[in-house]
């Protein structure tokens, strides 16, 4: 698994926000679950935060999730953006979406304390579709994806505040994903210390969905 043996595991150490549990999955994944460090600038990072800061502090961190997948967090959708956010989203759409994917229009907005974590998960196809796009706010963090069937099979991802994810195909449907708790936040070697963590996260429409249907719960990424 890819929380033992550190130096034992072989991994491939390009790029450097991107290990895995050997080559057939780093080639297998190499479209699908895809790291963008420094996709936003330090001025567009203080952008978000400042816009998003006064309404999650208005919440309490939860330790309960609808789905038990998420432990020290407060959430919300949020549809209306300044004008410098929303340039920022457009950017993201581009970058991770495409021409005919059409977007889940809240966006949703996940605050995880420096305790928090996110358990191993695959999104339900009911709620979010084929493609998901994080930007990793404050802190950094490591999330690890694992083969549903072959646990052997791993990949990890070091998000820095400023990056940019995105999950889709087979990374998407064939792989849990999860947030590293702060104790286990490792990459490689390397600790990675967690903070207080925002993620800023579009998703394409689910098949069948209109894009103003309520109600959807939303993913745990």
């Amino acid at each position: 698994m890819a929380g033992s043996g550190r130096l034992a595991l072989g991994t491939l150490p390009v790029p450097g926000w991107v290990r895995g549990s050997g080559p057939a999955v780093l080639s297998r994944l190499r479209d699908t679950a895809v790291v963008r460090p420094g996709f936003l600038s330090a001025a567009e990072e203080e952008t978000l935060s400042r816009e998003l800061d006064p309404e999650l502090r208005r919440r309490r961190y939860e330790y309960d999730h609808w789905d038990a997948a998420i432990h020290g967090f407060r959430e919300t959708e949020k549809s209306r953006w300044s004008e410098a956010s929303r340039a920022i989203l457009q950017r993201v759409q581009a970058a991770a979406f495409s021409p005919g994917q059409t977007l889940l229009s809240p966006v949703h907005v996940l605050d995880l304390e420096p305790r928090g974590y996110i358990k191993p998960h695959v999104d339900s196809i009911k709620f979010c579709g084929a493609t998901i796009a994080g930007l990793s706010l404050l802190s950094p963090s490591v999330m690890r994806l694992v083969h549903t069937q072959e646990p052997g099979e791993w990949l990890e991802l070091l998000l820095e505040p400023g990056s940019l994810y995105i999950l889709r195909g087979s990374a998407r449907y064939d792989f849990s994903h999860e947030i590293l708790r702060d104790e286990e936040s490792f990459f490689g070697e390397r600790r990675v210390p967690r903070g207080r963590r925002i993620s800023v996260i579009c998703r394409s429409l689910p098949e069948g969905m209109g894009p103003g249907e309520p109600g959807q719960p939303p993913p745990a990424c």
